[in-house]
């Protein structure tokens, strides 16, 4: 038996009704109170910044907890425990062990990274006004044979210097309690990141021990609420979307590591300045897809420059030989050749992300926009189907119109060419 809100036509557009007049509400608050609702949600989003570290690191770390269990500990406890069910055991055992070895090369990183960092750094700041003479002195030298232009760039230089006096006396030191004040803000959130991520280690310990127990709720959840049909797409969509991220993110940090690795040894090699700290910005910048490499050259480039122009040369040679090595040959092999778009939206993607969202947002931006654009492509390709038309592309390159009759392209036919000869310019 049918139920009233069911069989009643007047009540289901009272509610469809109801329904759009609430939408046009929200979307009319969304649009005049948008500044307090985005504080509202960065607001939530700060205080929920564990649980989300928790889920990114546990969504890194889970290939690796089920690979640990279903190859060796898991095996290792049936022939062991031969009478028991040694589920929670191994799943307990794979989750320990993956947090300890994430946090192990974590720790070993910085453990290795961070002393040559600050060592680099160190010395940047104690050699400054040896680096400032050599390059006076190696400009001095480039244009000794000219001294118009030398004069004109001393005076550009000492335009600029008074310059940057006067913007110390008339802006920096009247605001300098409140920069004071902005360094201990940004060290608390520092130290206050820092202990987001290692509670984001314990929130992910409960996440990976307890996978299939949230993907089955999540879809009784799913299947309640869009039914059996939209559920199932709904699923095929987040299963695209995960293979596409795990992909694109896991193969991104191995590439960026082994770039990092090469530059790392091959600095060493040609006796380069700050080994370290140019090998952790080009390993860093490598995360970003297509102008990671430039992001990175140049601050390499510049640090290297005030020590020997030769060397900064040598190395920027050098950083172009290694990113066409890792464009053309590394990354595609780690990454696979493709992950559904070309360049152009690979390049569109990366602009618009770091245009909204900055660095997270040029990270992000091709899995992301890859995911978009099959959606969008399934969808064009369903309505084509209910329309009886073709989906291949190919179908639709060179044609004039559709016949609305046999529903097939018709391809563009080239005129022929007016200008061949007739018999009677032969004749002539």
């Amino acid at each position: 038996m049918k139920k009233f809100w069911e069989k009643n036509e007047y009540f289901k557009w009272g509610l469809t009704g109801f329904l759009v007049v609430a939408a046009s509400i929200v979307f009319y608050l969304l649009l005049m109170r948008g500044g307090h609702v985005l504080s509202a949600v960065s607001k939530v989003l700060s205080y929920l910044s564990p649980v989300i570290w928790g889920l990114f690191i546990s969504y890194l770390l889970w290939p690796m907890t089920k690979y640990f269990e279903r190859s060796g500990i898991r095996p290792f406890l049936d022939r062991r425990r031969k009478k028991k069910d040694n589920t929670r055991m191994a799943r307990a055992l794979s989750v320990m062990l993956s947090i300890f070895l994430a946090l192990l090369f974590i720790g070993v990183l910085l453990w290795i990274v961070i002393p040559q960092v600050y060592t680099s750094i160190e010395s940047i700041v104690t050699n400054a006004p040896e680096y400032v003479q050599s390059v006076t002195g190696w400009i001095e030298r480039l244009f000794e044979d000219k001294p118009e232009l030398e004069q004109a760039i001393i005076q550009t230089t000492g335009d600029v210097s008074d310059s940057l006096v006067g913007w110390i006396r008339s802006e920096l030191l009247p605001n300098l309690s409140t920069i004071v004040s902005n360094v201990t803000t940004g060290v608390y959130q520092v130290l206050r990141g820092i202990l987001d991520v290692l509670i984001g280690f314990v929130v992910a310990c409960y996440v990976l021990f307890n996978v299939e127990v949230l993907g089955a709720k999540c879809k009784k959840l799913l299947y309640s609420v869009f039914g059996i049909r939209n559920a199932e797409r709904i699923m095929r969509a987040v299963s695209f979307t995960d293979t596409t991220f795990n992909g694109f993110i896991t193969g991104k940090i191995i590439d960026s590591l082994i770039i990092g690795v090469i530059c790392y040894i091959s600095c060493t090699l040609l006796k380069m300045p700050y080994v370290a700290l140019v090998s952790v910005i080009v390993g860093v910048t490598n995360l970003i897809p297509v102008f990671g490499p430039i992001i990175g050259a140049i601050p390499s480039v510049i640090l290297i420059f005030l020590v020997s122009p030769m060397k900064a040369l040598i190395f920027l040679v050098f950083i172009i030989i290694l990113q066409q090595v890792d464009g053309n040959i590394l990354g595609p092999k780690i990454l696979g050749s493709s992950i559904g778009i070309n360049g152009f939206w690979v390049i569109f993607a990366i602009l618009l992300g770091g245009g909204f969202f900055g660095v997270l947002g040029m990270l992000l931006a091709v899995p992301v926009f890859a995911v978009i654009y099959n959606g969008v492509d399934k969808l064009v390709d369903r309505g084509l189907r209910r329309r009886g038309l073709r989906t291949e592309t190919a179908a639709y390159t060179n044609i004039d119109y559709i016949d609305p009759e046999t529903k097939q392209p018709i391809a563009h036919v080239e005129p022929e060419s007016e200008t061949l000869a007739s018999p009677e310019a032969g004749k002539q």
